[in-house]
Protein backbone atom coordinates (compact mmCIF):
# COMPACT_ATOMS: atom_id res chain seq x y z
CA UNK A 1 0.00 0.00 0.00
CA UNK A 2 2.68 2.42 0.99
CA UNK A 3 4.44 1.52 -2.25
CA UNK A 4 1.38 2.56 -4.61
CA UNK A 5 0.83 5.74 -2.29
CA UNK A 6 4.53 6.57 -2.91
CA UNK A 7 3.89 6.14 -6.96
CA UNK A 8 0.53 8.29 -6.64
CA UNK A 9 3.15 11.01 -4.99
CA UNK A 10 5.93 10.89 -7.78
CA UNK A 11 2.94 10.95 -10.13
CA UNK A 12 1.74 14.15 -8.42
CA UNK A 13 5.48 16.15 -8.29
CA UNK A 14 5.57 15.39 -12.00
CA UNK A 15 2.46 16.87 -12.64
CA UNK A 16 3.85 19.87 -10.62
CA UNK A 17 7.28 20.41 -12.51
CA UNK A 18 4.45 19.85 -15.80
CA UNK A 19 3.06 22.87 -15.13
CA UNK A 20 5.96 25.25 -14.22
CA UNK A 21 7.14 24.10 -17.67
CA UNK A 22 4.11 24.83 -19.50
CA UNK A 23 4.22 28.52 -17.88
CA UNK A 24 7.81 29.03 -18.43
CA UNK A 25 7.26 28.19 -22.18
CA UNK A 26 4.03 30.03 -22.61
CA UNK A 27 6.57 32.77 -22.58
CA UNK A 28 7.90 32.41 -25.40
CA UNK A 29 5.52 32.67 -28.44
CA UNK A 30 7.63 30.47 -30.92
CA UNK A 31 6.74 27.14 -28.14
CA UNK A 32 3.71 28.08 -27.98
CA UNK A 33 3.09 26.65 -31.37
CA UNK A 34 5.02 23.41 -31.25
CA UNK A 35 2.86 20.04 -30.42
CA UNK A 36 4.98 18.87 -27.85
CA UNK A 37 4.08 22.53 -26.10
CA UNK A 38 -0.36 21.58 -26.58
CA UNK A 39 0.69 17.97 -25.75
CA UNK A 40 1.89 19.61 -22.11
CA UNK A 41 -0.99 21.87 -22.20
CA UNK A 42 -3.51 19.77 -22.62
CA UNK A 43 -2.20 17.57 -19.43
CA UNK A 44 -1.78 20.33 -17.11
CA UNK A 45 -4.74 23.05 -18.35
CA UNK A 46 -7.31 20.86 -16.28
CA UNK A 47 -5.95 21.97 -13.12
CA UNK A 48 -4.37 25.36 -14.08
CA UNK A 49 -8.18 26.26 -15.90
CA UNK A 50 -9.25 26.65 -12.60
CA UNK A 51 -7.55 29.75 -11.70
CA UNK A 52 -7.26 31.25 -14.73
CA UNK A 53 -8.39 35.02 -14.49
CA UNK A 54 -8.67 35.55 -10.90
CA UNK A 55 -5.91 37.68 -10.32
CA UNK A 56 -4.92 39.33 -12.81
CA UNK A 57 -2.66 42.82 -13.23
CA UNK A 58 -2.63 44.69 -16.13
CA UNK A 59 -1.78 42.33 -19.08
CA UNK A 60 -0.28 39.38 -16.63
CA UNK A 61 -2.29 36.74 -15.01
CA UNK A 62 -0.93 35.65 -11.26
CA UNK A 63 -3.26 33.11 -10.66
CA UNK A 64 -1.16 30.01 -11.83
CA UNK A 65 0.74 30.96 -8.37
CA UNK A 66 -2.19 31.11 -6.71
CA UNK A 67 -2.53 27.30 -8.14
CA UNK A 68 0.94 26.36 -7.54
CA UNK A 69 0.69 27.19 -3.90
CA UNK A 70 -2.72 25.56 -3.40
CA UNK A 71 -0.89 22.41 -4.98
CA UNK A 72 2.00 22.50 -3.10
CA UNK A 73 0.46 22.70 0.51
CA UNK A 74 -1.89 19.88 -1.23
CA UNK A 75 1.27 17.33 -2.02
CA UNK A 76 2.75 18.64 1.25
CA UNK A 77 -0.53 17.66 3.12
CA UNK A 78 -0.11 13.92 1.28
CA UNK A 79 3.24 13.38 1.94
CA UNK A 80 2.71 14.15 6.02
CA UNK A 81 -0.43 11.78 5.29
CA UNK A 82 1.36 9.40 3.93
CA UNK A 83 4.36 9.35 6.39
CA UNK A 84 2.12 9.39 9.35
CA UNK A 85 0.74 5.93 8.14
Amino acid sequence: MEIILNLIVSALEIYFYLMIAVILLSWFPEARQTSWYQSLLKITDPYLRLFRGIIIIGQFDFTPILGFLLYQFGLEALQSLIASL
